[in-house]
């Protein structure tokens, strides 16, 4: 089986009147569509850049650690200095990009089919991915009653989050690279694959109505929590065990105007990677307690326990991962082959990795010309 693997998007050819390509890590990593304001961010202190504020859209997951231990421990913020963080969260990836669109948030982290869809969109012209995020944090996990191999799946109800999402692809690429045939429209062939929303998928799994999901964290641990096995980590079939799913985006307008806010910004995710990588527990606690001041409800400890050793937090975009997950979405007949040529940039990015004498991260030629 090759190596390389799935993951993006467009909503069902049938059902995309409004969106084309599809969407993706919104059902990968969120609960929802609505949008709320995050009302705990530590206030600004120091020297003012060239904005008042910048604007932060994220979503209250696992996938965007790097968001939530960034202000729950104030490492954006300081970076930021007398430059004012205002976050919003979003359960949904179409939501983040309107509000990019409409300059409602200035950065976001986003995962990769929305950041596709949004470019592809707006042919180019509204968005930049400026740094990695996350990689990982996404699973296949079974009923063992009914599941024990890989070869067991055949003939079996496999959930996915949504049609033409980051896992939908990934899973569709995965059976076709087995010689099985699943119809990408319906779902329907040798593996049946049932599109159900992540916050419904426990529940469809306890009710037996799927043998199993191959689904993004913390989804995956809560199946695991109800007697569901992980029969696959999706990280084991890319190189190097890596895969983006979570990245940096800015709009085109705030990164021209405000390069120097970029900048920081981009120094405080790959300060809190690094704190994040160093002190893992304590990381895990932050995140947990982000998700608590958000939400008024942590992550149980057999959830994120679970799911936190699968996710990497990185500096790296993982480009070419970005452009695979495209063309299997493609070969799924999912998404017309896009022009990706100029989704990055990655400029600021190696020059605050240079600073630090790491490796500086590449664009797989797929940067701004």
């Amino acid at each position: 089986m090759p190596a390389t693997r799935t993951t993006t998007l467009r909503r069902s050819l049938a059902a995309a009147a409004a969106l084309p390509l599809l969407i993706g890590t919104l059902a990968a990593c969120g609960y929802g569509s609505d949008s709320k304001d995050d009302k705990t961010a530590p206030a600004a202190k120091g020297k003012k850049l060239s904005a008042d504020t910048v604007r932060l859209g994220y979503f209250p997951n696992l996938t965007h650690a790097t968001a939530l231990v960034g202000e729950q421990e104030g490492i954006l913020q300081k970076e930021l200095g007398g430059t004012q963080i205002k976050s919003t969260t979003f359960n949904a990836g179409p939501s983040e990009i309107e509000a990019l669109n409409a300059g409602s948030i200035d950065i976001g982290f986003i995962g990769p089919s929305p950041a596709i869809n949004g470019f592809t969109k707006s042919k180019g012209k509204n968005l930049r991915i400026v740094a990695g995020s996350a990689s990982g944090g996404v699973k296949l996990v079974v009923n063992p009653a009914k599941i024990k191999t890989l070869d067991d799946l055949k003939g079996k109800k496999i959930a996915t989050p949504q049609h033409g999402n980051t896992q939908d692809v990934a899973f569709l690429n995965w059976i076709a690279e087995r010689g099985w045939k699943t119809d990408a429209q319906s779902g329907k062939g040798d593996v049946s694959v049932v599109r159900t929303d992540n916050k419904i998928t426990p529940d469809a799994y306890k009710s037996g109505s799927i043998d199993g999901a191959w689904v993004p964290e913390p989804t995956a641990s809560r199946l695991v929590s109800q007697g569901a096995k992980v029969l696959l980590d999706e990280a084991t079939i890319w190189p190097e065990k890596k895969f983006v799913i979570t990245h940096v985006i800015v709009s085109q307008k705030f990164l021209k105007d405000h390069a120097d806010v970029v900048e920081a910004f981009v120094r405080g995710t790959v300060k809190t990677n690094a704190w994040i990588n160093a002190n893992p527990d304590k990381a895990k606690a932050s995140a947990n307690a982000k998700l608590k001041a958000l939400s008024g409800k942590e992550l149980p400890a057999e959830i994120i326990d679970g799911a936190w050793p699968s996710i990497q937090f990185l500096d790296d975009p993982l480009a070419s991962t970005l452009q695979a997950q495209a063309d299997h979405a493609v070969k799924a007949g999912l998404l017309e082959k896009p022009d990706l040529v100029g989704i990055y940039d990655l400029s600021l990015l190696n020059k605050v990795l240079k600073a630090q004498g790491a490796p500086e991260a590449a664009d797989a030629g797929l940067g701004v010309k």
